[in-house]
């Protein structure tokens, strides 16, 4: 199927110009006074960030400096400085912490090296995908980053099993980071302008690790991850330094600060869900193809909340599956109708955009079991026309993870 082409002056302001996501932000800001705000905020203003509400915050959704689409493809070459000081950082201590939480997602802790991270997902009693996490094994705790859209149904969710749980005499707490403020950097450059305040290499520090270390002399958490498809950190500084690390960062040559229209696009191409979007409390593993982080372990054994509903789907299948479109046309928006060649709806699209970096539409969404083969052609209603898609592979990008 031939994908139309457009030029990257017409394909920019496509990108630029498009709503991004209506569900969590929109494209301008007037009150600022209700939404929260991370320490970077006057950074942000300061460097001409244009700030919109996302998640209940006030956060940049590109600057001054760069548009969105300038923005990604410096990502993709160099480094760039994202702000996620709004997700939700914890920690779970006690000598059953590993148990406890097995018990919310489906990742095996227990056999969970010292120092790795795994992406993992909250559950519900019907299987449903609560939210998606990150969940990393250190000597004497369990560090935990999630969504900030879901923070508040998060926390409810933890903390009323955690009351059961300790209630049985388990050893076992749940702490809420609050003194340190989050900061990701991304892109092929990100290493080496990190290395310049860490003062050594970081050759030997592999993707979905995570460490202690000091950044320009301050004691910091670094992950080896990101939501890009490149390779990168995530740091969890404290909050008195993040302005000041930050901007160090940012002097170096090679860094860029990138907002949300950036990160929803990097994200897009790399096959990288976002939580109510892509996934919701509808939504099993199996159907969004995560299966991968249910380990066999897990799938024996069983224990976290909705295996009666989503073990079975491994073997037995599902009616729906997550899949990547490239899209003739104008970009297919969330809500999208999915329709195979007899005009019936087939399924729906949950994310799209314009791709920088292969010059197509592409589009993530739900079809039915059987129409997920790579290389299907289906049609996507956009604006009440039909538009050619097909069915490919994901990621659209190919990640740049430091193996």
């Amino acid at each position: 199927m031939i994908i139309t082409k457009v030029s990257r002056s017409s394909f920019g302001s496509i990108l630029a110009s498009r709503s991004l996501s209506k569900r969590v932000y929109s494209s301008s800001i007037n009150h600022t006074e209700s939404l929260k705000k991370t320490a970077l905020y006057d950074f942000h203003i300061q460097y001409g960030g244009k700030m919109v509400p996302f998640a209940g915050y006030a956060m940049p959704v590109q600057y001054a400096s760069m548009g969105v689409l300038a923005s990604h493809l410096h990502t993709r070459q160099k480094a760039s400085i994202f702000d996620v000081s709004h997700m939700l950082q914890s920690r779970v201590i006690g000598k059953d912490r590993k148990k406890f939480f097995e018990t919310l997602v489906v990742a095996d802790l227990h056999q969970l090296p010292v120092g790795q991270g795994t992406l993992s997902v909250f559950t519900n009693e019907q299987g449903g995908i609560i939210d998606d996490t990150i969940v990393m094994q250190h000597d004497d705790s369990l560090y935990v980053v999630s969504n900030a859209a879901c923070a508040d149904k998060d926390l409810a969710h933890i903390r009323r099993y955690l009351t059961e749980f300790q209630n049985k005499g388990y050893d076992v707490d749940f702490q809420v980071i609050t003194d340190h403020s989050l900061i990701a950097i991304q892109g092929p450059k990100a290493a080496i302008a990190l290395e310049s305040l860490v003062g050594k290499s970081l050759n030997d520090f592999s993707f979905m690790h995570g460490k202690y270390m000091d950044i320009a002399g301050v004691p910091c958490h670094v992950a080896r991850s990101g939501y890009t498809g490149e390779d990168g950190f995530e740091l969890s500084i404290p909050t008195e330094e993040i302005v000041h690390i930050t901007e160090k960062l940012v002097s170096h040559p090679d860094v860029e600060l990138a907002g949300l229209g950036a990160r929803d696009s990097l994200r897009l191409e790399a096959g990288l869900c976002l939580y109510g979007n892509d996934l919701d409390e509808t939504t099993t593993p199996i159907e969004a193809g995560l299966t991968w982080t249910i380990p066999k372990s897990r799938r024996e054994t069983g224990g976290f909340l909705g295996a009666e509903h989503i073990l079975p789907q491994i073997k037995g299948g599902v009616t729906r599956r997550r899949v990547g479109l490239f899209i003739e046309g104008a970009p297919a928006r969330q809500g999208a109708e999915i329709l195979n060649e007899e005009g019936e709806m087939v399924g729906t699209i949950t994310s799209g955009c314009p791709s920088p970096v292969l010059k197509k539409n592409i589009a993530m969404g739900y079809v039915k079991n059987g129409l997920h083969k790579k290389g299907t052609e289906l049609n996507v209603k956009v604006r009440n026309k039909l538009q050619k898609a097909v069915i490919t592979k994901m990621p659209f990008v190919e990640a740049k993870y430091h193996k």
